[in-house]
């Protein structure tokens, strides 16, 4: 098992590496040898450090664009309620709607209530299907700017209804 200490591990100066044994040759900036005691040192050019954190920017802004709201279905008191009942995305964000308490639930969009040219009947769950257990989901991604209204087809009387604007 190779060993790895703070002083086997150093960057000092970016350029070539320096080692006791013959360096084994990785890719034509970073090379890598093992030194009989188990020790390794890599190093690498400041354009490839730079390289490597511009591509981790990168990853982590397409990553946050991929995230998902998460919208409960029933708040933790019992109440007939999508939890957050009000709140934005952006284009193309996913919303997950989450079974959470007073179930059956369902996510139906008010067809009246939609911006102009979306087809309600592809972002609602069908009246008749019903989330019945708790932790099961309807996931919908909305991609036209506006404002829409939604609501639980079963509990709409009792004020279970919700609004989301995509930006």
């Amino acid at each position: 098992m190779a060993a790895v200490t703070s002083s086997a591990v150093a960057i000092p100066s970016f350029t070539g590496l320096k080692a006791g044994a013959t360096p084994a040759k990785v890719s034509s900036n970073v090379k890598v040898a093992a030194t009989p005691s188990s020790k390794f040192s890599v190093k690498a050019s400041l354009k490839d450090v730079g390289v490597a954190v511009a591509a981790t920017a990168a990853s982590a802004i397409l990553a946050s664009n991929a995230m998902a709201v998460e919208v409960l279905l029933g708040g933790d008191d019992g109440s007939l309620a999508f939890v957050p009942n009000s709140f934005s995305v952006a284009s193309g964000e996913k919303i997950v709607f989450k079974n959470n308490a007073g179930f059956p639930h369902n996510v139906v969009f008010d067809e009246d209530e939609i911006p102009g040219g979306v087809d309600a009947s592809k972002i609602s769950m069908p009246e008749e299907d019903l989330l019945n257990a708790p932790g099961e989901t309807y996931a919908v991604t909305l991609t036209a700017k506006g404002t829409y209204t939604f609501y639980c087809s079963p509990h709409q009387g009792a004020g279970m209804v919700g609004k989301v604007t995509v930006n």
